[in-house]
């Protein structure tokens, strides 16, 4: 998962307690299967005691940082023993793949943990679940943390629905066209992005929604400096203008308003996308800003291309 924790665990302030010096979890067999174990996204303590049953308990263990598994292991006294530790990521998972693969046909049980979070949320743990659901293995999850849900808990945004967009693509082309296609869904969108541009993304969101769309910035969530910013987008877009972030990142939007604008105003903000995009993209950019159907925007555009042909 790109959302990092790694050695944020240190800073969590947890010490291991006494079923650290006991052996508390010692783990009593877990069935086999693939086990996807969510992982704490900043304090240690947010795991469950499933998740550390089955880390306690699998045959074989996987993780995307083995460093930050081991460790979140230690500060919990699950002893790893003889166990296989196996690192899974996306530079080696062509790799590592078959080797869990062969372990599950071998009727073993297979825990894999994120770096930080729920795996196969922004986390290379997809490609490994598809494969055993694929050779028909058993496949299984230990619920917990989650960057998106926590931010969502407390971004004070609609949660009867919201859609996941993942990171934007860094460079400029792909990135306006994806910006474009997720503004006008009708939910509260959750993005990640990197603290270096985070300043830039709110910057090209406020140009394309409109300054006024709510917005949530939530940074370093459950680590100790924790913050939650809210305003209108294009507030936040100047506080982060010219501030150096640090830390994960996660922003939020509240879903597009129900769309008011006339023809003629959808008419003159087609006009002035035309100036600088394409049909498509100035289609795509005014139904982000306004709500209207893209579609009928594509068509509108189209024939104003051709009046002035």
């Amino acid at each position: 998962m790109r959302f990092r924790c790694g050695s944020k665990l240190r800073e969590a302030g947890v010490t291991a307690g006494p079923e650290a010096e006991e052996g508390r979890f010692a783990g009593a067999g877990v069935a086999p299967g693939l086990h996807f174990v969510a992982t704490p996204i900043g304090a240690a303590r947010d795991i469950t005691l499933r998740a550390l049953d089955i880390l306690a308990g699998a045959d074989v263990l996987a993780a995307e940082d083995t460093r930050t598994l081991r460790r979140l292991m230690e500060i919990h006294g699950v002893r790893l023993g003889d166990r296989p530790l196996v690192a899974y990521h996306d530079h080696n998972g062509e790799q590592a793949r078959p080797r869990l693969i062969r372990a599950l046909q071998e009727g073993k049980s297979v825990a894999y943990a994120s770096e930080a979070g729920t795996p196969l949320v922004a986390d290379p743990g997809f490609q490994l679940g598809r494969a055993a659901i694929e050779a028909g293995l058993p496949v299984h999850a230990a619920p917990g943390a989650s960057a998106v849900l926590c931010a969502l808990t407390v971004s004070g945004l609609p949660t009867d629905r919201f859609f996941f967009a993942g990171f934007p693509p860094p460079a400029e082309g792909a990135r306006l066209r994806f910006l474009q296609e997720v503004g006008a869904v009708p939910a509260t969108l959750v993005l990640y992005e990197s603290p270096r541009r985070v300043g830039r993304l709110l910057a090209e969101m406020a140009v394309l929604y409109g300054p006024a769309r709510p917005a949530v910035l939530c940074r370093e969530l459950t680590k100790r400096f924790e913050e939650v910013v809210r305003g209108p987008l294009g507030a936040l877009a100047d506080a982060f203008a010219e501030r150096e972030v640090k830390g994960e990142v996660v922003v939020l939007l509240g879903k597009p308003e129900a769309a008011e604008a006339s023809a003629e105003e959808a008419e003159t903000a087609l006009r002035q996308a035309l100036e600088r995009l394409s049909v498509k993209d100035a289609a795509a950019e005014v139904a982000a800003k306004t709500g209207l159907n893209k579609r009928m925007l594509y068509q509108m555009a189209l024939r104003l291309g051709e009046g002035e042909a």
